[in-house]
């Protein structure tokens, strides 16, 4: 059986007719950019988030870019975030002349440590910068508290729908970015992305600067950039999404069904540790294990064509750019331990009980002979 880690045609072919439909109507009216078609979606996904304001750009890179920006985030300022993420996190908070502050994250959640956050803010410290990994959020809640006033910026990216106890991520700090990449539970044709607020003010700026920090057209009162989200992809987009929560319903039973397979195996924590759904509304956009045999079990899953990932093999505090930063390996010891075990399988919708099966099987097998 051959298995691919993400199988973005499956989802997408049901749909193919309304998707057609779509592409038709953008063809038709010809408003490319900005227009009715992203106000629309604005409005929609608004509405499923349940924020005030929701902002379409043109990547999940360009939303953490913009959110930052709103902020006056430059040089000078210091901004924490995690080592353990996608390169865009602490990449843009570099770009804009700040300093990223890296540190460490959960071991059961990978995701950030409210405690050594707490431990990292300084005078100089302009916002903090959590990453709903994987699909699950972050304890909000007790990064709030240490945060004080300091505004809290949801790199949201993997996490389009996942909720807290508090709500959806994206509505829990005063900012949320969120990316519509193809891999993602919610993925447009191409790059997209959004930011999302409940403060009007906020979103004001960010909708200023998408365009270039234009207001009215030709008279700019700030340096924004080019963040619009394209109108064909907020059409498509707008088919998913009323598709999204069954989906995520579809990646939550294949992760029950990895976990009850992996507990019924037995194994040592060492050899395989399935991630822990801390909350409810994980939404698993990936679904992410621990084991000791990492490399080789990435190997052996190769050669029997199952797809799967390392999400991420070098934490940030440790790649080439940053090395001015002066981080060693050894300071950030979870992160560092996090990127030599993990492994993402396949977790997709469509996967079903048959494909879950055999990758679990796959796994324990080459695990119990190793």
């Amino acid at each position: 059986m051959t298995i691919p880690m993400l199988d973005v045609g499956a989802q997408n072919a049901p749909l193919a007719d309304e998707l057609r439909a779509a592409f038709d109507r953008v063809l038709s009216h010809g408003q490319f950019i900005l227009g009715p078609e992203v106000a629309a979606f604005e409005r929609e996904i608004a509405a499923y988030l349940g924020v005030g304001h929701a902002v379409g750009v043109s990547s999940g890179t360009d939303a953490l870019l913009v959110a930052l920006m709103a902020l006056d985030v430059g040089p000078g300022d210091e901004v924490i975030t995690t080592p353990f993420s996608f390169f865009a996190t602490g990449g843009c908070i570099s770009r804009l002349g700040a300093t990223p502050v890296f540190v460490d994250i959960e071991p059961t959640t990978f995701n950030l440590d409210p405690a050594k956050v707490a431990a990292a803010i300084g005078p100089k410290t302009k916002a903090i910068v959590p990453v709903h990994l994987f699909g699950q959020t972050c304890d909000m809640r007790a990064l709030r508290a240490v945060a004080g006033e300091l505004p809290l910026v949801e790199d949201a990216a993997q996490a389009l729908g996942a909720a807290s106890d508090e709500g959806k991520a994206g509505a829990l700090g005063a900012l949320g970015c969120f990316s519509f990449f193809p891999s993602k539970n919610l993925g447009c044709f191409g790059d997209g992305g959004l930011v999302t607020t409940n403060d009007a003010a906020l979103a004001e700026r960010v909708r200023v600067l998408r365009a270039h920090g234009a207001k009215p057209k030709y008279f700019h009162a700030l340096i924004g950039g080019n963040f619009r989200l394209d109108a064909l992809q907020a059409a498509l987009l707008r088919v998913k999404l009323p598709h999204l929560d069954a989906w995520h319903d579809a990646r939550r039973r294949n992760a029950a069904r990895y976990d009850a397979a992996f507990a019924a195996a037995g194994l040592p924590a060492e050899r395989l540790t399935p991630p822990l759904r801390v909350y409810e509304g994980h939404v698993y956009n990936q679904y992410v294990i621990r084991t000791d045999r990492r490399d080789a079990l990435l190997a052996h899953l190769g050669e029997r064509d199952i797809g799967c990932a390392i999400y991420y093999p070098l934490p940030l505090h440790l790649q080439g750019c940053f090395a001015s930063l002066g981080y060693r390996e050894g300071d950030l010891p979870v992160s560092e331990r996090a990127a030599h075990e993990v492994l993402a399988l396949p977790v997709y919708p469509e996967l079903g009980d048959a494909g879950v099966d055999h990758v679990a099987e796959t796994v324990v097998d080459f695990l119990r002979r190793s």
